[in-house]
């Protein structure tokens, strides 16, 4: 599949769930978070002791799935308008397939179902079997921001593991992982004569 098909029927999934209600999961999830996504039912979640640290895992539950699940929550921008964001965490994968990873979008005051910007690692998704890994994404929260939704994606089969979540406001040398917005404007036409 494409990304930008990826990223299209990412979004499109994401706000279906806002526009229709959070799906929640009993008990397992830690305070503060919603298990939510088009197949919440498919996954599992809770905090397990690693080393003392506290640590979320986030597994499938089934074999085969159709959609895919997200630990996740939403707050407001007001704090953080104008200003660019990087969220990061440590995630170690088991056999995960599909495209997970951490995820970040920014719904805008005038129309909640178009989203101002968005990042769910899709053109960078953890595969396979990994160690602890740090990974981020990084969003401009625009004036016009009216909530930040960030979570931990499983689009299939697998577990992640995440630890040490962190929320900052980072400068613009930090470049943004921005699937809708992404900069690819040119000045001038480029390699005309194919030469490289």
């Amino acid at each position: 599949m494409k990304p930008r098909k990826v990223i299209i029927i990412s979004i499109i999934a994401i706000l279906f769930i806002f526009l229709t209600g959070y799906i929640m999961s009993e008990g397992k999830v830690p305070k503060g978070w919603l298990l939510s996504g088009s197949s919440p039912g498919s996954y599992e979640t809770g905090i397990d002791k690693v080393s003392g640290e506290n640590v979320i895992y986030f597994k499938s539950v089934k074999e085969n799935i159709s959609g895919f699940g997200t630990l996740m929550q939403s707050f407001s921008a007001d704090n953080y308008l104008n200003k660019r964001v990087r969220f990061s965490g440590y995630v170690k994968s088991k056999d995960v397939a599909g495209t997970p990873g951490l995820w970040m979008r920014i719904d805008g005051k005038e129309d909640p179902t178009k989203p101002l910007a968005f990042d769910n690692m899709s053109n960078r998704p953890i595969t396979g079997v990994t160690e602890w890994t740090k990974y981020d994404v990084v969003l401009d929260i625009p004036s016009n921001g009216n909530m930040i939704n960030i979570g931990i994606l499983l689009s299939s089969t697998g577990e992640l593991w995440v630890r040490n979540l962190k929320l900052e406001v980072v400068d613009t040398t930090v470049p943004t992982t921005d699937l809708i917005n992404k900069s690819s404007k040119l000045t001038e036409p480029v390699n005309l004569d194919f030469q490289n």
